[in-house]
Protein backbone atom coordinates (compact mmCIF):
# COMPACT_ATOMS: atom_id res chain seq x y z
CA UNK A 1 0.00 0.00 0.00
CA UNK A 2 1.38 3.43 -0.86
CA UNK A 3 2.49 5.84 1.86
CA UNK A 4 0.33 8.62 0.47
CA UNK A 5 -3.26 7.40 0.86
CA UNK A 6 -4.48 9.63 -1.98
CA UNK A 7 -2.60 7.43 -4.46
CA UNK A 8 -4.26 4.12 -5.13
CA UNK A 9 -1.41 2.57 -7.08
CA UNK A 10 2.23 2.88 -6.27
CA UNK A 11 4.99 4.08 -8.54
CA UNK A 12 5.96 0.56 -9.66
CA UNK A 13 2.54 0.02 -11.27
CA UNK A 14 2.79 3.30 -13.16
CA UNK A 15 6.36 2.45 -14.18
CA UNK A 16 5.20 -0.93 -15.60
CA UNK A 17 2.41 0.83 -17.48
CA UNK A 18 4.92 3.34 -18.88
CA UNK A 19 7.13 0.50 -20.14
CA UNK A 20 4.11 -0.95 -21.93
CA UNK A 21 3.23 2.44 -23.43
CA UNK A 22 6.83 2.84 -24.62
CA UNK A 23 6.59 -0.61 -26.18
CA UNK A 24 3.62 0.46 -28.27
CA UNK A 25 0.79 -0.95 -26.18
CA UNK A 26 -2.34 1.12 -25.69
CA UNK A 27 -4.11 1.88 -22.46
CA UNK A 28 -6.69 -0.90 -22.84
CA UNK A 29 -4.07 -3.57 -23.43
CA UNK A 30 -1.95 -2.32 -20.52
CA UNK A 31 -4.98 -2.22 -18.22
CA UNK A 32 -5.89 -5.80 -19.10
CA UNK A 33 -2.33 -7.02 -18.58
CA UNK A 34 -1.92 -5.20 -15.25
CA UNK A 35 -5.43 -5.98 -14.01
CA UNK A 36 -6.28 -2.33 -13.48
CA UNK A 37 -9.37 -0.29 -14.38
CA UNK A 38 -9.13 0.96 -17.98
CA UNK A 39 -10.14 4.51 -16.95
CA UNK A 40 -7.17 4.73 -14.58
CA UNK A 41 -4.71 3.47 -17.16
CA UNK A 42 -6.23 5.82 -19.77
CA UNK A 43 -5.39 8.78 -17.47
CA UNK A 44 -1.88 7.41 -17.04
CA UNK A 45 -1.50 7.10 -20.82
CA UNK A 46 -2.57 10.72 -21.34
CA UNK A 47 -0.08 11.87 -18.71
CA UNK A 48 2.66 9.73 -20.27
CA UNK A 49 2.03 11.15 -23.74
CA UNK A 50 1.84 14.73 -22.44
CA UNK A 51 4.64 14.73 -19.86
CA UNK A 52 6.70 11.57 -20.32
CA UNK A 53 7.80 9.14 -17.64
CA UNK A 54 8.63 11.84 -15.07
CA UNK A 55 5.18 13.38 -15.39
CA UNK A 56 3.48 10.01 -15.04
CA UNK A 57 5.48 9.13 -11.93
CA UNK A 58 4.79 12.55 -10.38
CA UNK A 59 1.02 12.21 -10.85
CA UNK A 60 -0.97 12.97 -7.71
CA UNK A 61 2.01 14.11 -5.68
CA UNK A 62 1.86 17.80 -6.44
CA UNK A 63 -0.88 19.91 -7.89
CA UNK A 64 0.24 21.72 -11.02
CA UNK A 65 -0.61 25.30 -11.80
CA UNK A 66 -0.64 26.75 -15.27
CA UNK A 67 -0.07 30.29 -16.53
CA UNK A 68 -2.99 32.26 -17.93
CA UNK A 69 -1.37 32.47 -21.39
CA UNK A 70 -1.04 28.67 -21.57
CA UNK A 71 -4.67 28.18 -20.55
CA UNK A 72 -5.87 30.62 -23.20
CA UNK A 73 -3.71 29.06 -25.93
CA UNK A 74 -4.78 25.52 -25.09
CA UNK A 75 -8.48 26.41 -24.89
CA UNK A 76 -8.27 28.44 -28.12
CA UNK A 77 -6.65 25.51 -29.95
CA UNK A 78 -9.38 23.09 -28.83
CA UNK A 79 -12.42 25.38 -29.11
CA UNK A 80 -11.44 27.61 -32.01
CA UNK A 81 -8.97 25.40 -33.84
CA UNK A 82 -10.83 22.11 -33.43
CA UNK A 83 -7.68 20.25 -32.42
CA UNK A 84 -7.95 17.00 -30.47
CA UNK A 85 -7.58 17.40 -26.73
CA UNK A 86 -4.89 14.73 -26.55
CA UNK A 87 -2.71 16.61 -29.03
CA UNK A 88 -3.18 19.89 -27.15
CA UNK A 89 -2.34 18.19 -23.85
CA UNK A 90 0.87 16.79 -25.35
CA UNK A 91 1.89 20.11 -26.92
CA UNK A 92 1.38 22.19 -23.77
CA UNK A 93 2.36 19.56 -21.19
CA UNK A 94 -1.05 19.37 -19.51
CA UNK A 95 -1.11 16.29 -17.31
CA UNK A 96 -4.86 15.83 -16.87
CA UNK A 97 -7.87 16.14 -19.12
CA UNK A 98 -10.14 17.72 -16.50
CA UNK A 99 -8.45 21.14 -16.26
CA UNK A 100 -8.37 21.40 -20.06
CA UNK A 101 -12.09 20.66 -20.24
CA UNK A 102 -12.80 23.29 -17.56
CA UNK A 103 -10.72 25.84 -19.47
CA UNK A 104 -12.57 25.07 -22.71
CA UNK A 105 -15.95 25.49 -21.03
CA UNK A 106 -14.92 28.80 -19.44
CA UNK A 107 -13.43 29.98 -22.75
CA UNK A 108 -16.68 29.20 -24.60
CA UNK A 109 -18.76 31.03 -21.99
CA UNK A 110 -16.61 34.08 -21.28
CA UNK A 111 -13.64 34.18 -23.63
CA UNK A 112 -10.03 34.60 -22.55
CA UNK A 113 -10.92 36.84 -19.60
CA UNK A 114 -12.87 33.98 -17.99
CA UNK A 115 -9.56 32.15 -17.57
CA UNK A 116 -7.88 34.96 -15.60
CA UNK A 117 -6.89 33.98 -12.07
CA UNK A 118 -9.42 34.94 -9.45
CA UNK A 119 -8.34 36.39 -6.10
CA UNK A 120 -8.40 33.88 -3.25
CA UNK A 121 -9.89 34.43 0.17
CA UNK A 122 -12.16 37.12 1.47
CA UNK A 123 -12.30 40.47 -0.25
CA UNK A 124 -10.42 43.30 1.45
CA UNK A 125 -12.45 45.20 3.99
CA UNK A 126 -14.77 42.28 4.69
CA UNK A 127 -13.46 42.05 8.23
CA UNK A 128 -14.71 45.51 9.17
CA UNK A 129 -13.85 46.42 12.71
CA UNK A 130 -16.77 46.74 15.10
CA UNK A 131 -17.57 50.35 15.87
CA UNK A 132 -16.96 51.08 19.54
CA UNK A 133 -20.25 51.70 21.34
CA UNK A 134 -20.73 54.57 23.73
CA UNK A 135 -21.43 53.89 27.39
CA UNK A 136 -25.05 54.97 26.83
CA UNK A 137 -25.49 52.49 23.94
CA UNK A 138 -24.00 49.67 26.01
CA UNK A 139 -26.38 50.43 28.89
CA UNK A 140 -29.42 50.58 26.55
CA UNK A 141 -28.48 47.19 25.10
CA UNK A 142 -28.09 45.77 28.64
CA UNK A 143 -31.52 47.13 29.62
CA UNK A 144 -33.13 45.53 26.52
CA UNK A 145 -31.57 42.16 27.38
CA UNK A 146 -32.71 42.33 31.01
CA UNK A 147 -36.23 43.35 29.98
CA UNK A 148 -36.40 40.40 27.56
CA UNK A 149 -35.14 38.04 30.27
CA UNK A 150 -37.70 39.42 32.75
CA UNK A 151 -40.55 39.00 30.24
CA UNK A 152 -39.44 35.42 29.56
CA UNK A 153 -39.40 34.53 33.28
CA UNK A 154 -42.86 36.10 33.80
CA UNK A 155 -44.26 34.07 30.89
CA UNK A 156 -42.67 30.91 32.28
CA UNK A 157 -44.24 31.52 35.71
CA UNK A 158 -47.65 32.18 34.13
CA UNK A 159 -47.48 28.93 32.13
CA UNK A 160 -46.55 27.00 35.27
CA UNK A 161 -49.48 28.50 37.18
CA UNK A 162 -51.86 27.71 34.32
CA UNK A 163 -50.66 24.10 34.24
CA UNK A 164 -51.21 23.71 38.00
CA UNK A 165 -54.73 25.16 37.70
CA UNK A 166 -55.61 22.63 34.98
CA UNK A 167 -54.27 19.84 37.16
CA UNK A 168 -56.60 20.98 39.90
CA UNK A 169 -53.95 21.84 42.45
CA UNK A 170 -54.66 25.52 42.67
CA UNK A 171 -52.16 28.41 42.90
CA UNK A 172 -49.12 28.16 45.11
Amino acid sequence: MPDDLRLRYDESMRRMAAEMFAGGRGHHSAATHLGLPPTTVRKWHRAYVALGLEGLLAMGKKSRSYRWELKVSAARDVVGGGEPKAAVMARYGIASLSPLEKWCKAYREGGAEALRPKPKGRPPGSDAKAVRKTREQELEERVRKLEAENAYLKKLAALGAEKRLRAGRGPR
